[in-house]
C-alpha cells in the first residue's frame, strides 16, 4: 500500500486556525548553561529563521548588546519572524521597549504558581501579584504594544482559583492578548483525559471557555514531553507554539523548532509555507559557532539521522530509501551516508567497492554480489571487530586499501571498455 513518500497520507489539524511559530532561541535558549550568544551569532540566527519562514522571534532587551542586535535586526527590515521584546511586570523592562522604535509587541512574564508567587517572587498575597501583572499590562498596552502574557508554571498553579479570574480580566482589557501556557517543569500531560493542573488539553479548553483567542505552548523538556504537549497544544486549539532550535535553554531545554517544524511540514496538511533546506546547515553552524553539542543520533539534524551500517538496513535503503528514511535528506538540506562496520553485510560493501573502483578507474564500475573479493573484502573486516582490535566504523580511504589489494591486481576491466562511462565488471 504504501512503497514510496508520495504514496503517505497527510495528517489534519483539527479546527480551521492557521497555526504559527514564534522562536526564543536567542532569548531562552540563551540561558543555557554555559553558551554565550554574541551579537553575531543573534543575527546569524535570525537570518536563519528568516530563511525558514518562522513568523516571529523574542529577544531581551536589558544588555547593551541584547539592544545593538535587536536594532540589527529591525534595520533588516524582514516581514518575518517579526522582532517582539520579553519583559517583567515592571514598567522599566517595558520603557525598554517604548524606546525601541519597530517593535510592537512585548512578553509579559506573570508567574502563576504560589511556589513563583510567594517563595521566588515575595509577593504577600495572590491579589498583590494579580495587581502587578494587571499594572503592566495596562501600562503596555495603554502605550500602544500587543501583549503576550507568558503565565509561568501553569501546570503547578491554581487554575480556577487564580489563572482564569486572572485570564478573564485582561481578556476584558484586551480581547487579542496572547496566553502563554509555560509548562515550566515539564509537568504537563498531553492526554485529554489528564484534568487540571497537568492535562494541556484541558488547560487550553479553559482558557478558550474564558475567551482566549489567541493560545501559544512555551513547553520545556524536563521528562521529555516537550513536543508531545507543544503538539498536543495544536490539536486541542492553541494557534502558537514557542520553540527553541535544537531545544536549547535551561535545564533540559525546550522543545525543538526542528522537530515540530518537520512535523508540520512532512506529516500534516498544508504547511509549505516553512522551508526546512537549512535545517542541517543550521544546526553545524551552531555546533561549530555557538558551541551546542548536537548528539550524533539527534531526531532531524544528528550526524547519524541518514546514516547506515547494519546489513539489513543498507540493503533496504539501496533498494528503496523510503525502506529505512522517514524522510528524503533533501527536505532539511541532509546527505545519506553507508557506513561500512560491524554490522554490515556484503552489500553496503559491494556498493561502496563500486564507487572506489569508478574514482579509481574513471570509468563506471559494476561488481557481481557473489564476486569472492567481496566476501573476502567482509571477512578481512569482520575479523577486525571479532578479535576487538576495532571500535570504529571502516573510512573511504581504508576501504581503498582493501580494493587496491583485492581488485587492481586483477583483471577487471574488459579490454574494450571505454573510458566514457561504460560498466566494467
Amino acid at each position: 500500500m504504501y512503497r514510496t513518500y508520495e504514496d503517505m497520507p497527510k495528517i489534519k489539524l483539527p479546527g480551521d486556525v492557521e497555526v504559527k511559530i514564534s522562536d526564543s532561541t536567542i532569548r531562552d535558549g540563551a540561558q543555557m548553561p554555559g553558551i554565550v550568544f554574541k551579537t553575531s551569532h543573534k543575527l546569524r540566527v535570525y537570518e536563519w529563521l528568516h530563511e525558514i519562514g518562522i513568523e516571529k522571534i523574542e529577544t531581551f532587551l536589558y544588555n547593551k548588546r541584547d539592544r545593538v542586535a535587536a536594532r540589527e535586526m529591525l534595520d533588516r527590515g524582514y516581514e518575518h519572524p517579526e522582532v517582539t521584546a520579553w519583559a517583567r511586570a515592571a514598567t522599566a523592562d517595558i520603557d525598554l521597549a517604548l524606546n525601541m522604535d519597530g517593535i510592537e509587541e512585548i512578553g509579559i512574564l506573570m508567574s502563576v504558581s504560589d511556589v513563583h508567587i510567594f517563595d521566588k517572587m515575595g509577593f504577600k498575597n495572590r491579589e498583590e501579584a494579580e495587581d502587578k501583572y494587571l499594572a503592566a499590562l495596562d501600562y503596555a498596552i495603554g502605550h500602544g504594544l500587543k501583549a503576550r502574557c507568558h503565565f509561568e508554571d501553569i501546570t503547578r498553579a491554581d487554575m480556577a482559583g487564580f489563572v482564569v479570574p486572572l485570564v478573564e480580566q485582561i481578556i476584558e482589557r484586551s480581547p487579542d492578548t496572547l496566553i502563554r501556557i509555560c509548562d515550566t517543569l515539564n509537568l504537563g500531560m498531553p492526554f485529554p483525559e489528564i484534568d487540571m493542573p497537568y492535562g494541556i488539553p484541558n488547560i487550553i479548553k479553559r482558557l478558550k471557555d474564558a475567551g482566549v483567542v489567541n493560545i501559544e505552548t512555551h513547553i520545556h523538556d524536563d521528562f521529555g514531553l516537550g513536543i508531545a504537549n507543544t503538539l498536543a497544544g495544536y490539536w486541542y486549539g492553541a494557534n502558537w507554539s514557542n520553540l527553541t532550535f535544537l531545544g536549547i535553554g535551561e535545564r533540559a531545554g525546550n522543545a525543538e523548532l526542528e522537530k515540530i517544524l518537520l512535523f508540520l511540514a512532512y506529516r500534516v496538511e498544508g504547511f509549505q509555507k516553512y522551508n526546512l533546506k537549512c535545517l542541517v546547515e543550521f544546526a553545524r553552524y551552531m555546533e561549530k559557532e555557538v558551541g551546542i553539542r548536537v548528539p550524533r543520533n539527534k531526531a532531524v539534524v544528528g550526524r547519524n539521522m541518514f546514516a547506515h551500517e547494519s546489513g539489513i538496513h543498507t540493503a533496504g535503503v539501496i533498494k528503496n530509501p523510503f525502506t529505512y528514511e522517514p524522510f528524503p535528506p533533501a527536505l532539511i538540506g541532509g546527505k545519506r551516508e553507508l557506513l561500512i562496520g560491524d554490522s554490515s553485510g556484503t552489500e553496503v560493501i559491494r556498493m561502496k567497492v563500486e564507487e572506489t573502483l569508478s574514482e579509481l578507474m574513471h570509468v563506471k564500475a559494476k561488481v557481481d554480489k557473489n564476486d569472492p573479493r567481496i566476501k573476502a573484502i567482509h571477512q578481512d573486516i569482520q575479523k577486525l571487530y571479532d578479535d576487538e582490535v576495532r571500535r570504529s566504523c571502516i573510512s573511504d580511504d581504508e576501504l581503498k586499501s582493501y580494493v587496491e589489494k583485492y581488485f587492481m591486481f586483477e583483471p577487471i576491466v574488459k579490454k574494450d571498455a571505454s573510458r566514457d562511462g561504460e560498466d566494467v565488471e
